[in-house]
């Protein structure tokens, strides 16, 4: 069994899902799905984000697809998995990744309007999705899905209320619907990064310049998470090789919660 599943560990022929798949780790995951084999369906509300990475698989002799998607609309979560059944045949993977940050601010400013955008898309937009991937999961047999945590879903951070919130609420809501469908044979784990050098991060950290510095000064490894880390942790969640994982928040931070 061990040898076989060595053998096997990669998502060879399977079909995923990436939501914010134009940018950022998004991208990231949707280009080393493609390139261990599966074919990938890329939403991101940047409609041209979207094509340009999809369009970039295919150029390297990849198979993808892209489609606008606001997860907050459950619709949208439905028409990406109808996209890959109409257009791949079946749903194997789904990583829901779509989300968003705000620079630090005290939790008592934080007004209505940007708390509840916030948790539309950051937790609403991975229930959505789930609702949309899982019946359809049920109906193949099994599947995987990974949700995009943040090792800010483990831990507290001053000046960032509404995001910790929102990713600790991601990382409750996938160990609880892991619960639900393990007998069913459908995998559900969330990967948390910690700070990677992304665009979001530096919208997080764009109000106060030293915080770059001040926080890679704090990471025992002395460096920023790249992308592709993370990916790659995401990719081996759903391939064979991370068969016997329910359930579980796999932090990727170069040791940031380590201290």
């Amino acid at each position: 069994m061990e040898k076989d599943i060595l053998r096997t560990a990669r998502t060879d022929n399977r079909v995923a899902i990436v939501t914010g798949g134009g940018q950022g780790i998004g991208l990231a995951v949707a280009k080393a799905l493609a390139k261990d084999g599966a074919a990938v369906v890329i939403g991101d509300i940047d409609e041209q984000a979207a094509r340009t990475a999809a369009e970039a698989i295919r150029t390297g002799g990849g198979r993808a697809i892209s489609r606008r998607s606001d997860v907050t609309v459950a619709a949208d979560a439905r028409a990406l998995v109808e996209a890959a059944l109409n257009e791949f045949g079946r749903l194997d993977c789904a990583v829901n990744n779509a989300g968003i940050t705000l620079p630090p601010i005290p939790m008592a400013d934080i007004d209505d309007e940007t708390w509840d955008r916030l948790f539309a898309i950051n937790v609403t937009g991975v229930r959505n999705c789930m609702r949309a991937e899982i019946p359809q999961m049920l109906k193949a047999g099994g599947g995987s899905i990974v949700n995009m945590g943040s090792t800010l879903g483990l831990v507290g951070a001053r000046g960032s209320a509404a995001y910790v919130a929102s990713k600790h609420a991601v990382v409750g809501l996938t160990k609880a619907a892991a619960l639900d469908y393990a007998k069913e044979g459908i995998r559900i784990n969330v990967v948390c990064p910690g700070p990677v050098q992304t665009a979001m991060m530096y919208v997080h950290l764009a109000s106060n310049p030293t915080l770059v510095e001040d926080t890679r000064a704090t990471m025992p490894s002395g460096r920023f998470v790249e992308a592709d880390e993370a990916a790659a942790a995401v990719v081996w969640l759903c391939s064979p090789g991370g068969s016997g994982v329910y359930g579980q928040a796999l932090t990727v931070d170069g040791g940031w919660t380590a201290i």
